[in-house]
C-alpha cells in the first residue's frame, strides 16, 4: 500500500505527459510579460480540468490568475507560484515554461491528499517576472497575506538551495535641455547628453563608497538624434540593487542627488521615474528551505551536489517573501553549465531530460508542502521564523521616494 508521499508522486507521474505537453507548448510559443495569453489560457484550462476554481484576470492584469482548490476540512493555505513570461528575442531562456508546470504538477499531486489533511491549495499565475512582475502588485494588494507558505522552484544547471535575491529599483533619469547647431551656434544650446554623461561619471565615483553587495548598472536609452545637433533630450535607465530594501533606498537617494547635480551643472531640467516595478529582497524561510533540501536527499540527490545559495539577481518573489514564508530553490534541468538568459540554456531546457527534471521538481515541491503540513511542529516553526524575520526587516516593503 502506498504512503501519502508515494500517492502524490504517483499522481504527478500520471499527468506527466500532460505537464510536458503544456511546457512544450509554452516553450514553442514564447510571450513577453503581460502578453502571455496562450500560456495563461493553457495553464488555466488544466487547472479547471483538475477541479480548481479559477479567477482571471486578477487585479486588472489580463494574464494573471488564481486557481483554488478547497478541501472540505479547514486547514492551512498552500501557495504555488507560476511564472510563464519569456525574454525578448531569445524566448524561454530562463526556463519559465518549466517553472509554471512544476508548480502546476505539485498542485495536482497535492490535490490527491489535501482532502484528507484539510486546507486550501492556491496556484498563482504571476505574469511578467522579467519586467513589471505581477507578484509585486499581488503582494501590495494583500493576496498572499493569508497564505501559510509559498513555494516555487527555478530551473538551473545545478541544484541550489533557496537563498537571497537583491532588492532592486529600476529608475529612469531624463534630462531636458535646448537644441542648437553644434557647429554654428553651440553657445545657444543646453546639452542633455552631457548631463547623462555626468550622471554616469558620478555613479562611477559613487561605486567606490558602496557596500560590496551593491549593484548599479545602466544604459543610455536616448542620447540624441544627430552629431551636429546639441541634444535637447537624453535619458538613461539604471537598475539599483543591494541585499536589502533600506540600503537600496539609500542608494536610490544618492543617485538622485547625482542626477540633480548633473542637471545643475549643465542647466538641464530633470525628470526621475520608475520604468519597472521595485522588487524587494528574497527572505528565504530556512525551515522551508531545509525541508525542500531533505526531500532532494531522500529522492537520491547527493548532498554534496546541492550548492549553497548565491546572491545575484532580483526577482518579484522577494515581495511575496515579505508577506508569507517562501522559498525559491533551483532544480537541475540541464547537465552542462549554461547560464540563465542564454541561448544554450534555452535550447537544453527544451530537451527530454529537462522535462523529466520538471516532473522531479514538481514532486519535490509537493513533498515539501506535504512535510510542512504533516510533520508535527514543522509548520509552527515555519511561522515563528517568518515572524522573527519580519520583525528584523520591518522596512523591507517600503519603497524609495523619487
Amino acid at each position: 500500500m502506498m504512503n501519502n508521499k508515494q500517492r502524490i508522486a504517483s499522481t504527478i507521474d500520471a499527468c506527466a505527459s500532460e505537464l510536458t505537453e503544456i511546457a512544450v507548448y509554452i516553450a514553442q510559443n514564447p510571450e513577453l510579460g503581460n502578453e502571455e495569453f496562450k500560456a495563461s489560457a493553457r495553464l488555466r484550462q488544466s487547472l479547471i480540468e483538475h477541479g480548481f476554481e479559477v479567477e482571471a484576470p486578477v487585479l486588472g492584469i489580463e494574464t494573471a490568475f488564481i486557481g483554488t482548490f478547497r478541501s472540505d476540512k479547514p486547514g492551512p493555505t498552500v501557495a504555488l507560484l507560476c511564472e510563464y513570461d519569456a525574454l525578448p528575442e531569445i524566448g524561454h531562456a530562463c526556463g519559465h515554461h518549466l517553472i509554471c508546470t512544476m508548480s502546476l504538477g505539485a498542485a495536482i499531486g497535492l490535490q490527491e491528499i489535501i482532502g484528507e489533511l484539510g486546507g486550501t491549495l492556491r496556484v498563482y499565475g504571476t505574469p511578467a517576472e522579467e519586467t513589471r512582475g505581477a507578484k509585486v502588485t499581488m503582494a501590495d494588494a494583500g493576496l498572499f497575506d493569508d497564505c501559510d507558505f509559498a513555494l516555487m522552484a527555478h530551473p538551473y544547471y545545478a541544484f541550489q538551495k533557496s537563498g537571497s535575491a537583491l532588492a532592486m529599483d529600476a529608475i529612469q533619469y531624463e534630462f531636458y535641455g535646448k537644441a542648437s547647431h553644434a557647429a554654428a551656434s553651440p553657445e545657444s544650446g543646453i546639452n542633455a547628453l552631457d548631463a547623462v554623461l555626468q550622471l554616469f561619471n558620478g555613479i562611477n565615483a559613487l561605486r567606490q563608497q558602496t557596500r560590496m553587495d551593491a549593484r548599479i548598472h545602466g544604459i543610455i536609452n536616448h542620447g540624441g538624434v544627430a552629431a551636429n545637433i546639441i541634444p535637447d533630450y537624453a535619458s538613461a535607465q539604471f537598475y539599483i540593487r543591494s541585499a536589502d530594501r533600506p540600503y537600496t533606498n539609500e542608494l536610490v537617494g544618492k543617485v538622485r542627488r547625482i542626477a540633480e547635480g548633473a542637471a545643475l551643472q549643465t542647466g538641464c531640467e530633470l525628470k526621475v521615474s520608475n520604468y519597472e516595478y521595485s522588487y524587494d529582497e528574497l527572505i528565504t524561510n530556512e525551515t522551508l528551505s531545509d525541508t525542500f533540501t531533505r526531500n532532494l536527499i531522500e529522492a537520491g540527490i547527493e548532498p554534496s551536489s546541492i550548492q549553497a545559495p548565491e546572491n545575484g539577481g532580483s526577482a518579484d518573489v522577494g515581495n511575496v517573501s515579505t508577506r508569507c514564508p517562501a522559498i525559491h530553490p533551483y532544480i537541475q534541468v540541464v547537465y552542462e553549465r549554461h547560464e540563465l538568459h542564454s541561448i544554450g540554456f534555452r535550447d537544453r531546457a527544451q530537451q527530454d531530460a529537462a522535462y523529466e527534471a520538471m516532473i522531479f521538481g514538481a514532486k519535490m515541491l509537493a513533498g515539501t508542502a506535504y512535510d510542512t503540513l504533516t510533520v508535527p511542529g514543522l509548520l509552527q516553526k515555519v511561522r515563528e521564523e517568518f515572524t522573527q524575520q519580519a520583525a528584523r526587516s520591518s522596512e523591507t516593503v517600503s519603497t524609495p521616494s523619487l
